[in-house]
């Protein structure tokens, strides 16, 4: 390796570059993802009840919703917590609704979630014809438009990590290879000599290792301290934004970057190598 310090260092900066490409897509990704994620969860349907339900009525309605299939949580709202809530967002302008007190014009309501929301449109409407409701909402048209982008979203997140991962593996592989290309007269001359195979793949293997790993951890480090320095700048100029931040979503990144310099390495070697014995 020291012996041949350019292919080395060539070698080096290859995997960096491809794991560094990689690992900031695949964070890239899994922002993106976690996002839509709690774009989903706050995905509701609101059913508005007739005025003339009793109580009784209300809990009935309560345990059959809680039976319904795709359901996961079921949320009596009653009128008078719907106009506290009402007045709770309008917050500074809430004299607005002053005498609402006294008659009170908002329904009870339920807050039903759905387990998917890829399911709402067609749970609200099975829903919708539900005895007792008056009125159902869900966003609907503007639901629909957010579901097919967070679909896209995620196919077009998982179709970017394969084309990269494929890509970085091809680029380190080839230049593995070129690195042999440069020693294939010294591959040669320790098979006239009468070396095994394995003789002759085992340091080949060792360097492409130790080179895959060298590059996954000089990438590995740009990454996690690039990104706990944007986190940490992202809260103080745009404290809404919220990236992935768990600890252990971190060190698995890290761990797979680490994991694939290695065997991509040694991969690149192996492959590499077997048309020059085979010569």
């Amino acid at each position: 390796m020291f012996r041949n310090a350019w292919l080395s260092l060539a070698s080096v900066g290859t995997v960096t570059i491809s794991l560094l490409i990689l690992g900031i897509s695949l964070l890239l990704v899994m922002n993106a993802q976690a996002f839509t994620r709690s774009l989903e969860s706050g995905v509701e349907i609101r059913l508005f009840l007739d005025s003339g339900l009793s109580r009784v009525d209300v809990r009935d309605m309560e345990r059959e919703l809680k039976k319904t299939p795709g359901i996961a949580t079921v949320e009596f709202i009653s009128r008078e917590e719907a106009l506290e809530e009402m007045k709770k967002n309008l917050g500074d302008r809430q004299d607005i609704l002053e005498g609402l007190e006294e008659e009170n014009p908002l329904p009870d309501a339920f807050r039903v979630k759905a387990e998917k929301a890829d399911n709402v449109p067609a749970l609200a409407a099975e829903l919708e014809e539900m005895k007792g409701v008056d009125q159902i909402n869900y966003g609907r048209g503007m639901v629909e438009k957010l579901l097919a982008v967070i679909k896209w979203v995620r196919l077009a997140g998982g179709g970017l990590i394969i084309v990269l991962g494929v890509a970085a593996l091809l680029l380190i592989s080839t230049t593995i290879r070129l690195s042999l290309f440069a020693r294939r007269k010294e591959i040669g001359i320790m098979k006239y000599l009468g070396a095994t195979n394995w003789f002759v793949r085992f340091p080949f293997l060792l360097e492409g290792m130790i080179l895959g790993f060298t590059g996954a951890v000089i990438a590995s480090a740009m990454i996690y301290l690039g990104y706990i320095s944007l986190v940490n700048r992202l809260d103080e100029v745009l404290p809404f934004v919220t990236l992935v931040t768990d600890r252990d979503t971190l060190l698995v990144v890290i761990g797979g970057l680490l994991g694939l310099g290695v065997v991509v390495g040694i991969l690149g070697s192996a492959f590499s190598i077997r048309k020059f014995l085979k010569v």
